[in-house]
């Protein structure tokens, strides 16, 4: 049974910063693409990140580009999304997933 835990939300001001980890199992995390997907209140879901099985491709979608950073280290089964510059817009449940499956998310909330 895949298992996703996505934990390091919180509540930040706006410019902060957040380090989100997801911690995977049940499958063979290293040769499965990742990505990181959130949903804000009232609207649907968006894919926010993509990493490649070996990390060495990486897609961002243009609301977080620049300020996101995806990566995983496959050792330690994690997949990790570093988020700088945050804005109140990025104010949403985080969710990594494997493809479509997607765990239990965190809440990050960008206010002051």
């Amino acid at each position: 049974e895949v298992q996703l835990q996505a934990s390091g939300g919180g509540l930040v001001q706006p410019g902060g910063s957040l380090r989100l980890s997801c911690a995977a199992s049940g499958f063979t995390f290293s040769i499965n693409a990742m990505n990181w997907a959130r949903q804000a209140p009232g609207k649907g879901l968006e894919q926010v990140s993509y990493i490649s099985s070996g990390g060495g491709y990486t897609v961002y979608a243009d609301s977080v580009k620049g300020r996101f950073t995806i990566s995983r280290d496959n050792a330690k089964n994690t997949l990790y999304l570093q988020m700088n510059s945050l804005k109140p817009e990025d104010t949403a449940v985080y969710y990594c997933r494997q493809g479509t499956i997607r765990g239990q998310g965190t809440q990050v909330t960008v206010s002051s």
